[in-house]
């Protein structure tokens, strides 16, 4: 112990072991607060707008404690987004295999950087001033090196570790958790075409980034959670930042507030609303009047029914008609369901075609005869439908 003591006290402070472990954690935290920040809510998806006095901190605090070049970073989460789960995808376990990522995660990332095709074409519109074109884009180790001699210079030879802890802590956590396991192991919220999961409870960890499903679901949202026992840390720091005022939140698909149909919620707000409010309480109520075998179908296939259709096989294609053979109300909310999801994802183009699509959507709803499903379509059209003038 007085060896190890006299290993803590040299440099500028003098620290015990337990200020080592928290000075090393603090540390960390603020460079994946950085890349959850900067790197991947702003930049990547361009979701938050932060003040220059934010992105000029994150930015020298990524070259110091990563070497990581915004532009690559940008440019693969991007293409990543793009090919998600195909052979040209930089970093999925269902291509490369669940191993290579937890171990090699940091290798695809570095022959990932190297494609200039795919920097020009997903890297646009990252900072390109003259830090970054004569410092930290061209000389990525010269942070990393600083860095190491800052930590000797402070805490003595123990800054040695502190500074290899934080290196290595990033492709754990990112190479490792979110792109390895994150597509690998977990629950999902939303069916989307790829393999996306959430991961609970990991957010102080990975400052938000465990919520992966729900991130896939709506890429350009700042917010990553959707559900109420998930906790995005990297959401509550932005939205500190936009209370005094160095952050503008432009998307935040997944709050509560009322929105216009001119700015219409994501596909996955509506279906998730849908699901609680319509799908689940059928369920649930129809359960009730069947018989034993009837019962039992009911518990075995009712995930099929919140999974899209189009990723089922045949198999589950045909327990999923049995079960909604059983019951012409929950068979009139699945099919209303589908056709509200094409809808909504139509939104980004004609808004006209999608409003009458969804004022015909909601007519028909409401005239179905099944009480859930015409609430339903009752309130969301009077959150969404402008009230017609009298």
């Amino acid at each position: 112990m007085h060896h190890l003591d006299t290993l803590l006290s040299n440099g500028l402070f003098d620290l015990s072991i337990w200020q080592v472990i928290l000075i090393t954690l603090l540390l960390t935290h603020i460079t994946i607060a950085a890349v959850t920040i900067f790197l991947h809510r702003s930049q990547a998806h361009r979701a938050v707008d932060l003040h220059p006095v934010v992105s000029h901190f994150f930015r020298p605090w990524l070259w110091l404690t990563t070497g990581m070049v915004t532009r690559e970073w940008v440019a693969i989460h991007r293409k990543h987004h793009a090919t998600c789960e195909t052979g040209d995808d930089p970093h999925s376990p269902q291509t490369h295999g669940i191993h290579t990522l937890l171990w090699r995660g940091v290798e695809l990332y570095r022959h990932a950087s190297k494609d200039q095709a795919m920097l020009q074409r997903f890297g646009r519109g990252t900072p390109d001033d003259w830090l970054e074109r004569h410092v930290y884009g061209v000389h990525p180790n010269w942070g990393l090196g600083t860095m190491l001699v800052i930590n000797v210079v402070l805490f003595g030879p123990i800054g040695l570790t502190i500074w290899a802890v934080r290196m290595m802590w990033l492709p754990v956590s990112a190479a490792g958790v979110i792109n390895g396991l994150g597509h690998w192991w977990g629950y999902r919220n939303f069916e989307t075409d790829d393999a996306s999961t959430n991961l609970v409870p990991w957010a102080i960890l990975v400052g938000g980034e465990e919520l992966h499903n729900n991130h896939h679901e709506a890429p350009g949202s700042a917010r990553l959670s959707a559900r109420w026992f998930e906790f995005d840390i990297g959401w509550a720091y932005i939205r500190l930042l936009q209370v005094i005022g160095l952050a503008s939140v432009r998307n935040d698909a997944y709050s509560r507030a009322k929105t216009p149909i001119g700015t219409l919620p994501t596909a996955a707000v509506i279906d998730k609303r849908f699901i609680r409010d319509v799908v689940l309480p059928i369920l649930r109520e129809e359960r009730s009047g069947l018989d034993a075998a009837g019962r039992r179908l009911r518990r075995k296939a009712r995930w099929l029914v919140l999974r899209q259709a189009s990723r089922l096989d045949a198999w589950q294609q045909g327990q999923l008609e049995q079960l909604l053979a059983s019951s012409a109300r929950l068979r009139t909310a699945y099919e209303s369901r589908q056709v509200l999801a094409e809808i909504w994802h139509r939104a980004a183009g004609d808004l006209e075609t999608v409003r009458r699509d969804f004022r015909d959507w909601c007519q028909r709803a409401e005239q179905s005869g099944v009480g859930r499903l015409s609430d339903f379509a009752t309130a969301l059209s009077g959150q969404l439908l402008p009230a017609p003038a009298i």
